[in-house]
């Protein structure tokens, strides 16, 4: 008893030692950050200075805060991006729940802080749709390392700033979106495992802020990452995440939508046509309200009709689907346009269509040249293959050569 007592005793005095020693080593640590901060005029986080994590720091704190400059000062930088971009998808990845994110992220104290409010918020919604607005129209290879950019060096700053609690959450959900945004931008370029993370972020940070809607839609991003790259039944799982009770009928449209792509992938016929008479349904009541910006449309909804089509066997009417939303597409979204007649030129020449298949690829080859997307590259460059047995005949011969012109960097020589 004596013994137990004794040895009680060290120990508690060999920690009370070791708490008094990491608070000196944290004290030291916060004020080193803080010179290089204001020495370097912009952030700096722990692993860039060399120093170790603060043990009172939560892993949320560290994870995403810090996280998310790290991961956008690589993005930014053109040195480090082959490597930061080598990493692959993983179905394994884990993604962390709402109750797990919720309210968790907290902002790290470094630099001078400054105290924000909505103007603050609005800024950085705007420059966000902004930056949306380039990777539409051009394509996500420039657009990307402007968001990491001005997400490392102005919306970090935003996010350690001092500000009202529900500034604060706004100023949470507006970084969640970038993320997101940059996010699916890194899977325009084909840098999944880079999507990943930045989704990851996006998740988290929507937590912090309790925005469950932006939480649902980042998840369902995930989904097409997953759906697109043939993961079915994990595209299946991201997509069923419920939206949050204040969603309105576009945005249950833009969930139900996904869900519907992603069960028929599976072969649920069942569930994918429940899903998208949903989807359709909940259009029906969104578009007697004004459209915003970014918002699901009917060029959306018919592409997911088109991919549900296509999911069933219906090759026929998942080109009719794909040929309505070409139509009703606004013109914003060029590099869209390049992508899916791409996809649909390729369904046409499927079905022995050769010269309507040539026909769509040359309204493909019209808005390429403006756009710089690896999915772009990726439909140009199936369009070569596909042609390749059909160069006799003289439709299939004159596009080949015009791609040749147009798209030399991936017409394979």
């Amino acid at each position: 008893m004596g013994r137990e007592g004794v040895e009680g005793g060290w120990s508690h005095e060999a920690s009370q030692s070791d708490l008094q020693g990491e608070y000196v080593a944290q004290q030291v640590g916060g004020k080193r950050l803080e010179a290089f901060s204001r020495r370097l005029a912009r952030p700096v986080t722990h692993g860039e200075a060399g120093l170790p994590v603060p043990p009172g720091h939560s892993p949320a704190t560290a994870d995403t805060v810090e996280g998310l400059v790290d991961l956008g000062r690589h993005d930014m930088d053109p040195s480090r991006r082959n490597v930061l971009g080598a990493g692959l998808f993983s179905v394994a990845l884990t993604i962390p729940g709402w109750p797990d994110v919720i309210g968790r992220a907290e902002a790290v104290q470094s630099g001078r802080a400054s105290r924000i409010g909505m103007n603050e918020v609005d800024m950085v919604v705007a420059m966000t749709e902004r930056v949306s607005e380039l990777d539409d129209q051009f394509g996500g290879r420039h657009a990307r390392p402007m968001a990491a950019s001005f997400m490392v060096n102005t919306v970090a700053a935003c996010l350690r700033a001092d500000a009202p609690e529900g500034v604060r959450k706004s100023m949470l959900s507006a970084a969640s979106h970038l993320l997101y945004l940059t996010g699916y931008m890194a899977v325009d370029e084909g840098l999944h495992g880079l999507a990943q993370r930045y989704y990851v972020k996006a998740l988290e940070l929507a937590g912090a802020a309790e925005d469950r809607l932006t939480y649902c839609t980042t998840l369902r991003g995930m989904s097409v990452q997953a759906v697109d790259l043939g993961h079915s039944t994990k595209a299946l799982e991201l997509a069923a995440a419920d939206a949050a009770p204040k969603a309105g009928p576009r945005t249950r449209a833009f969930l139900a939508g996904q869900q519907a792509h992603a069960a028929a992938q599976t072969g649920d016929r069942v569930g994918a046509l429940r899903h998208i008479r949903e989807a359709e349904g909940a259009m029906e009541r969104a578009e007697s309200r004004g459209r915003t910006f970014g918002s699901y449309d009917p060029a959306a909804l018919n592409y997911h009709i088109s991919q549900l089509r296509y999911g069933l066997v219906d090759v026929p009417g998942s080109i009719e689907a794909m040929q309505e939303a070409d139509k009703v597409r606004y013109r914003i979204y060029r590099r869209t346009r390049v992508r899916h007649r791409g996809t649909l030129a390729e369904r046409q020449l499927g079905i022995g269509h050769l010269e309507a298949a040539c026909a769509t690829w040359h309204l493909a080859l019209d808005d390429y040249p403006m756009v710089q997307s690896g999915r772009a590259d990726d439909r140009i460059r199936a369009m070569f293959g596909l042609l390749r047995p059909h160069l006799r005949n003289r439709t299939a011969r004159d596009l080949h050569e015009r791609g040749r012109v147009v798209a030399p960097s991936v017409s394979g020589g």
